[in-house]
């Protein structure tokens, strides 16, 4: 029984002698009634109306008799009808009683098959899981072996396998742009030509994916070719997520072109032939200090969030034309061997290039230097021009040299710059800012010094 129902109380049976007593009560009472009906007649009654008396006396107690019959009947059918109620409830209840504990049996059946089958199918798919990692797993071992065979075409084809089980398993990605990254930062054979066309291929496989307009874009993965050997290296367009290439050897053409960096991307050490960083895009710290750009580098239109270019080397053409820079950005004891160009870049940080140098031209014509500007003991070898430049805090060129013309014309300066013990050499047709002292030192050189 459940605990919220009502107890039942016993239906008990009546026995056969309360109704004999019943009826034994019936006729003593009907008796009683008689003998003082007939009692009360014969003293009240005259001796003609005595009969009659006698006779409405006897049918009195016959009445009476007959009544509590009557009323004991009414009693037993009122007894039968509420048995028979009791009956039909006790019925109903029972029924109802079958019916939840019916129902608790099937909830139960249903809840232990419900349960067994969803163990199947836990187990079902652990199967399936297990089957397909051991199956990942002996690809993953079998692409990684071609990997490291002797014959180039069999690594070449370790490669694409490698590619085809990171297109088709996203959670391998990482791991397998991880073994990519090691085959290229290990030193390539002296014996085998062909590592050169096989080099390329892992350098596309990686790429190809990191592009953000490809199809088979695989976001978020992190390169690490630290002191790789990186031929024709084309970037362009690709997202690169916290990138390192320091001491990476670069050689052919490189392109960083339209590329977007997020996190930090390290050149520093590293050796650059001719590379294209124009349009590149990073919101983290872009670091080439140590770096050496054997050739031609571009970096017009870049965004640089941060960059540090400390005692790096540039022996080609450089350009830094457009450029915008957010934080403080250093080329302090940087070597530009021919023309470098800022023009109509954009300083939006402190910029510091102390003990620069300059062996060709610089130009710096119509860049916007929006906070500290340090040129301190920078050398110009050859043009300095600053033409139409806006300086809109200190600017110092304390110490610097100007070994070929110097030119200031329309430049704007909020404050007056610091130039003192400035030189530059003598009758080149020099335009200095406005106010600036210039002595002659000796037949060679001039002297500035703060107005």
């Amino acid at each position: 029984m459940a605990a919220d129902e009502p107890p039942e109380r016993q239906l008990r049976v009546m026995p056969w002698w309360l109704v004999l007593v019943g009826l034994l009560a019936a006729v003593a009472l009907g008796w009683l009634v008689l003998d003082l009906l007939l009692t009360e007649a014969d003293r009240a009654g005259q001796p003609d109306t005595r009969a009659t008396l006698r006779i409405d006396a006897i049918r009195t107690g016959l009445t009476v008799v007959a009544g509590t019959g009557g009323g004991l009947a009414l009693l037993l059918a009122a007894r039968r009808q509420w048995i028979a109620e009791r009956a039909q409830l006790h019925q109903e209840s029972v029924a109802a009683r079958d019916q939840a504990h019916r129902d608790r049996v099937q909830a139960h059946a249903e809840s232990v098959a419900e349960a067994a089958q969803h163990h199947q199918d836990r187990q079902s798919r652990a199967a399936e899981h297990d089957a397909a990692e051991r199956r990942l797993t002996e690809l993953y071992t079998r692409a990684v072996e071609l990997l490291g065979n002797d014959s180039a075409a069999v690594r070449l084809g370790g490669l694409h396998a490698l590619q085809r089980l990171g297109q088709d398993n996203p959670a391998q990605r990482p791991t397998i742009v991880a073994v990519l990254c090691a085959y290229l930062r290990m030193p390539a054979p002296d014996d085998e030509p062909r590592e050169t066309e096989v080099r390329r291929t892992a350098q596309r496989v990686l790429t190809r994916h990191l592009r953000a307009d490809d199809a088979d874009h695989w976001p978020g993965v992190v390169l690490d070719l630290t002191g790789a050997a990186l031929v024709d290296f084309d970037a362009a367009g690709c997202t690169l997520v916290d990138a390192d290439f320091r001491r990476a050897v670069f050689t052919g053409a490189t392109s960083f072109a339209g590329a977007t960096a997020r996190g930090a991307m390290l050149f520093g050490a590293a050796v650059v032939g001719d590379v294209v960083f124009d349009g590149l895009d990073a919101d983290g710290e872009v670091v080439l200090d140590g770096a050496r750009f054997a050739g031609s580098a571009s970096f017009e239109g870049a965004a640089f969030d941060g960059l540090s270019c400390r005692r790096s080397s540039f022996a080609g053409p450089t350009s830094f034309r457009r450029a915008t820079f957010g934080q403080p950005t250093s080329f302090d004891a940087t070597r530009f061997e021919e023309a470098a160009s800022f023009r109509e870049a954009e300083f939006l940080g402190a910029l510091s290039m102390e003990h620069t140098e300059f062996g060709g031209s610089a130009s710096f014509r119509s860049v916007r230097f929006t906070s500290m500007a340090l040129f301190r003991w920078t050398v110009f070898g050859a043009e300095a021009l600053f033409d139409d430049a806006r300086f809109t805090d200190a600017a110092n060129f304390g110490r610097a040299r100007f070994h070929s013309m110097a030119s200031f014309r329309d430049v704007h300066f909020s404050r007056r710059p610091q130039v003192e013990q400035a030189r530059a050499v003598v009758d080149l047709g020099h335009r200095w800012p406005t106010g600036t002292v210039v002595k002659r030192l000796d037949d060679e050189w001039l002297l500035l010094v703060d107005g």
